[in-house]
């Protein structure tokens, strides 16, 4: 029997409107065997299951989750682009929001949808643990509404990931070691599989089963530690539909470019002749060839019907590895619907400027390393951000001194050309702090993050926990504000909770300050959010009790 999207999604709200337990999920993290490239290791998961289960919510639900650590390891889990309305403290990222929940030890998580619909995630935020710890969210339209375009005949999330043989905590510890760029992964994987072009891994391969005349909602998710990823199907278009939570003015390509932490959703018509067809998937990156995964991942998509399968499979074009040009032309394709029924709210007066420069530098200035610090740093406004040991929520609820400063610079202190190809080795250098820039509730901010090229430079996926924000302009070269602002757009700016900065290029963004709390901010590479790229929002209460923080729940997990 065939089932519709819509009685699929009919036969779901009705269970939960008649079932409290539905807005309970239970996730118990521990270690399960899992085998890839013809060996077998000891991997983190929840419920066994990698990727990870997928959550189904509908537009302004609040489901609870109950987070039971089995394993051997603290773990945190961060619900990636959910605003969390007043309430951090179930948002999740390590000592920023809350203390890890430590090894036998359980912390029941309040997740509260607001204006997001579309496709999420969810991952760990402690260490590198979210390699494996990850999975979809899907939210639905509010009941009485429907999607901005024609009803798809069926849904399915797309995970793009990354594998290492090598345990994933020693490859992290080995990082911090010897810091440099961590082992690249072995393989892409597609919904947790390398696909046919790898040994012991053609029966495993994900398929994806489709039948002519059909339409498919693909919800794909880039869940990779450290890589941007090209995406294609042969001799299929994708019609772009959405990103982040919220909906673009559908356009078609032959490929899609999506970024770690980014999740895309596209149609996929199946209008081909009955065969099987690849799915691929590839690195994009301005890192120097051999020192990354240059492996492409593939998943098969296999038409109904009878008939004799060309093999090997028809394959997808993917832009070679480092077509930054390609990358930046798809994501400068996102628009806003701004319709009535979508609008949008591009702050238009600014009562707060702010300019970040995001860079990698370097720890050891005339071969003197402070202590024992080897690795290479990160950081926003040239300050590389150092992780506390009592989280930063608790510290400013509590007015715990000491565990952090509130003088986060909003202007880097010196401007110079920061995309020139020889720039003085002193400025490599940055300080170490933990700081946190505090803003007004209701402030209205405009944010422009500026690339540079120290140490070669590299492009970044900045992403904001807490907040949707509208990427108003991007460029290449230093950002010019007595010219760059006379490009923004301000008529039908995507809404995203990550943005892609070009490498020796800027990218602007405006919010309105209007959920009170403490929010990280940090680049979605792992590897420079390690490094130091991280920061730190603090939003003040407003006047009434609506706009204050919540309270803190009984049972957040001890420091």
């Amino acid at each position: 029997m065939k089932v519709s999207t819509s009685q699929l999604l009919g036969f779901f709200l009705l269970f939960l409107y008649h079932c409290e337990a539905c807005s309970y999920y239970k996730f118990v993290v521990k270690e399960a065997p899992y085998t890839r490239l013809c060996n077998t290791k000891n991997i983190l998961t929840v419920n066994g299951q990698f990727p990870g289960p997928t959550i189904y919510v509908q537009k302004g639900d609040i489901i609870f989750v109950d987070v039971y650590n089995r394993g051997s390891y603290n773990v945190t889990i961060h619900w990636h682009g959910v605003r969390q309305l007043r309430n951090p403290w179930s948002d999740g990222p390590e000592y920023i929001t809350q203390c890890p929940i430590q090894p036998g030890e359980k912390f029941r998580q309040k997740i509260i949808f607001t204006t997001e619909e579309g496709t999420l995630w969810w991952h760990a935020h402690s260490q590198w643990s979210r390699a494996t710890v990850h999975g979809a969210m899907v939210i639905y339209p509010k009941m009485g509404t429907s999607y901005p375009f024609s009803e798809p005949d069926a849904e399915i999330p797309i995970i793009l990931g990354q594998w290492w043989k090598q345990d994933i905590v020693t490859l992290y510890e080995a990082f911090l070691v010897y810091g440099g760029v961590e082992n690249h992964s072995d393989a892409y994987t597609i919904n947790g599989q390398p696909g046919d072009l790898f040994a012991c891994s053609k029966q495993e391969t994900f398929r994806l089963k489709v039948e002519r005349g059909l339409t498919y909602l693909l919800r794909i998710v880039n869940s990779c530690l450290v890589d941007s990823i090209f995406f294609s199907i042969a001799n299929h278009n994708l019609t772009v539909v959405g990103s982040d939570a919220s909906y673009l003015k559908p356009f078609e390509r032959s490929f899609i470019t999506i970024a770690p932490g980014q999740t895309i959703d596209v149609l996929l018509e199946a209008n081909q002749s009955p065969n099987h067809y690849y799915m691929a998937a590839s690195v994009y990156t301005v890192t120097v060839k051999g020192l990354f995964d240059n492996t492409t991942t593939t998943a098969i998509v296999e038409y109904s019907g009878n008939y004799t399968p060309s093999w090997p499979p028809a394959f997808p074009f993917l832009p070679v590895y480092n077509d930054s040009r390609a990358y930046d032309n798809f994501t400068e394709t996102f628009r806003s619907l701004a319709n009535k029924e979508h609008p949008i709210h591009v702050p238009t007066e600014i009562s707060t400027h702010l300019f970040y420069t995001i860079s990698i530098n370097s720890p050891c200035k005339n071969n003197r390393c402070p202590g024992n610090l080897k690795t290479l740093l990160a950081s926003v406004n040239n300050i590389s951000f150092v992780t506390p040991t009592i989280d930063i929520l608790q510290a400013y609820y509590y007015g715990i001194l000491g565990v952090f400063g509130t003088d986060f610079p909003s202007f880097p202190s010196l401007f110079y050309d920061f995309t020139a190809p020889d720039l003085p080795t002193d400025l490599e250098f940055s300080k170490l702090g933990t700081k946190a820039k505090i803003l007004d509730y209701n402030s209205t901010v405009e944010l422009v993050f500026q690339g540079t090229y120290l140490l070669q430079g590299s492009d970044h996926p900045i992403h904001l926990h807490g907040f949707s924000f509208y990427v108003v302009g991007m460029g290449l070269g230093n950002f010019d504000k007595d010219k760059d602002p006379s490009t923004y757009n301000l008529v039908d700016p995507p809404l995203q909770n990550t943005v892609h900065v070009p490498k020796n290029g800027w990218a602007t963004i405006r919010f309105r300050a209007d959920n009170p709390g403490v929010w990280f901010m940090h680049c979605h590479f792992d590897r420079h959010a390690t490094w130091g790229m991280d920061t730190v929002f603090i939003v003040k209460n407003g006047k009434s009790p609506e706009t204050k923080l919540l309270q803190p729940p009984p049972d957040m997990p001890p420091c």
